[in-house]
């Protein structure tokens, strides 16, 4: 295809963005300066460039060589990185201590910045084409502000696309399916509070190490004892803490925190419901107070059906017939799922495996493959273009 061959010639070039992003990562509503730099490079392709939502959003509108139908689709890319210090030896590790780009937001963004290029060059498309980087994904409920703030009554959408990287699936694959794709999530955190003392005369106190390790235990039967089995949900316990250092003392509290996903809005408010009910009668059973913190992050993904036919036609014509995929939903969340709540539209991801050299998703070992940014630029400029099919005469 004359389209990846032009742009894997430029891949040098852009494997310089995406490093540079990834030297200095920025997290959630904090990315001033990585949209600064998107900005700057918008700018020199000649694209309009729009700011003031969400704090640190950028969208970049390429207008096609004709406007007969008057339409236009969004492509959106993340910006934001993981409070995760970095482990990897890289020419551009991450200058900012304690934080990387741990899933990939850097490539994202390289990939969208490409594509913007070529669209602005070429402009074979009829309406708009609106380039999204969009902040805090990773738990921020930058997709929700976006909404919020009028994301659709300022850039109205046919259908918005977003596209993720996927270390589990070779280089040259995609994967896609119509429906719910990836979890709605939640977090929570559940404070334990009884009456702290002297560990050699535990009968004069509430433990609260126990009664939060019985609510751990007590957790798991959500899942397993009130969720179809057909069905899909988890709720992990992430953190517990507990104690001040002295190792004679009860403490007085106990805190744990974690996160609950699920696909149907019944089952997540089922999760929710038991979770408390189980956290309060567990401390109270012993004595204890609880006191139950659920936050919710994002709604599930769910991808519209015709949008879904689309991009896996597109992947086709990128990758071939025989690497596009269905992927089977998986317990990961995204809040891509705000956009598609307001406007049609699909997710996809994209395969970015090398073998035992990459590691997983937000692993402090972590590092995209610059190789599969033009292989990702491809699949925007020609989704682009299909959905906005310049008309003749």
């Amino acid at each position: 295809m004359l389209l990846l061959k032009k742009l894997k010639e430029r891949n040098s070039v852009f494997s310089q963005w995406r490093q540079h992003i990834h030297a200095y990562p920025e997290t959630a509503f904090e990315e001033f300066k990585t949209a600064e730099y998107i900005e700057k490079l918008l700018t020199s392709f000649g694209v309009k460039v729009y700011r003031g939502m969400a704090k640190t959003a950028v969208v970049g509108i390429i207008r096609g060589k004709s406007n007969k139908s008057g339409l236009a689709v969004g492509l959106r890319a993340d910006m934001d990185a993981l409070n995760i210090p970095e482990e990897i030896g890289l020419s551009y590790i991450s200058k900012h201590k304690g934080k990387m780009h741990a899933c990939g937001h850097d490539g994202h963004i390289a990939m969208l910045l490409a594509a913007t290029q070529y669209l602005a060059e070429t402009r074979d498309f009829d309406g708009t084409v609106y380039a999204v980087f969009q902040p805090a994904e990773e738990g921020g409920g930058g997709g929700n502000a976006m909404v919020q703030e009028g994301f659709f009554k300022k850039f109205p959408c046919k259908a918005i696309f977003g596209m993720h990287n996927w270390p589990q699936l070779p280089v040259g694959a995609m994967m896609i399916c119509e429906g719910p794709m990836l979890a709605a999530a939640a977090t929570f955190t559940l404070k334990v509070t009884g009456k702290g003392g002297h560990a050699a005369l535990p009968h004069h106190t509430i433990d609260v190490v126990t009664v939060a390790s019985a609510i751990v235990t007590s957790l798991q039967s959500i899942v397993s004892r009130n969720v179809d089995p057909a069905d899909s949900s988890v709720i992990s316990v992430c953190e517990f803490h507990a104690g001040t250092g002295s190792l004679n003392v009860l403490p007085e509290t106990a805190t744990l925190g974690g996160t609950a996903r699920s696909f149907k809005p019944e089952t997540h408010k089922m999760l929710e419901m038991n979770l408390r009910r189980i956290a309060t009668s567990v401390s109270e059973a012993h004595g204890a107070t609880a006191l139950v913190e659920w936050r919710e992050i994002n709604p599930p993904v769910v991808n519209a059906l015709a949008e879904t036919k689309l991009c896996r036609e597109v992947a086709t014509q990128i990758v071939g017939e025989e690497n596009v995929h269905v992927f089977t939903p998986t317990m990961g969340g995204e809040d891509f799922a705000y956009f598609l709540q307001e406007c049609p539209g699909a997710f996809i991801m994209l395969g970015q495996g090398k073998g035992d050299n990459t590691s997983g998703l937000h692993s402090s070992y972590y590092n995209f493959n610059d190789d599969i940014i033009p292989l990702g630029a491809a699949y925007w400029v020609k989704l682009a273009e299909t959905s906005l099919p310049l008309k003749e005469g």
